[in-house]
């Protein structure tokens, strides 16, 4: 999903609108998995058990809501986290949103940008991933983690920055 276009000042272009890099839904992956695996491992295990109905019934239903659980906290909220983060960069700022029931964000403009770095390590490298670290002129450095394509975007990044400071020297 893209970030909404009506967020946007009047005229403002979009460069960059990105979510975190899929790599982040790994461990949510991993852990639907995990939990399939072991509800058909208890299923499996209450098969080969005599007990009553009742019994047998009770467990079952636990086994599913414990399941239910476990991949909606382990793998749902991760997704949606995910999927409700925006990295977006434009002509005159850079915004970043996350949230769903209480949102968060910061827009720096980017003519208070000092300087941009990338940084990534094997793995990134691999999934062509890294963490964004942005200094603006009054805070501390501002990482943004699982960045797609952070070079591209750090390069991006850069060239606006240096159009919106030529432009600043224009006037």
């Amino acid at each position: 999903m893209a970030y909404p276009r009506d967020l946007l000042a009047p005229d403002e272009d979009v460069v960059v609108d990105a979510h975190p890099h899929w790599k982040a839904l790994i461990g949510a992956v991993a852990t639907t998995l995990l939990a399939i695996a072991l509800a058909l491992l208890a299923w499996w295990w209450m098969d080969s058990v005599q007990w009553s109905d009742g019994v047998e019934t009770g467990v079952g239903i636990a086994v599913a809501v414990g399941v239910v659980v476990l991949v909606a906290w382990l793998a749902i909220a991760p997704y949606i986290r995910w999927a409700t983060t925006h990295f977006v960069v434009t002509d005159r700022r850079v915004i970043y949103r996350t949230g769903v029931f209480t949102k968060s964000g910061i827009d720096i403009p980017l003519a208070r940008i000092n300087s941009v770095q990338f940084r990534h390590g094997l793995i990134d490298r691999l999934f062509k991933t890294g963490t964004l670290i942005i200094e603006s002129a009054s805070d501390d450095p501002l990482e943004f983690d699982d960045i797609p394509n952070v070079e591209s975007v750090h390069a991006q990044l850069y060239h606006e920055v240096n159009d919106a400071l030529d432009g600043d020297d224009e006037k």
